[in-house]
């Protein structure tokens, strides 16, 4: 399962390697890609979606999930 996430206040490389690896230390995350100029992030695995936006935004950042059109 893929869950999708809107990231904001990234700007540089160290941003998108601290949100990476928040989301990657949360149980039952997989794997997680950040991409820095989409301000996206896909988690694969069964992570409940409160705990995956606990990650990022301790880590200082925001997070929503990605709502397609």
């Amino acid at each position: 399962m893929n869950t999708e996430l809107n990231i904001s206040g990234m700007t540089c490389g160290h941003c998108q390697t601290a949100v990476t690896n928040a989301l990657k230390r949360v149980p039952g995350v997989q794997d997680a890609r950040v991409d820095l100029k989409t301000g996206k992030a896909v988690v694969e695995g069964h992570a409940e979606l409160p705990a995956l936006l606990a990650a990022v935004t301790e880590e200082g950042y925001g997070a929503q999930l990605h709502q397609h059109p």
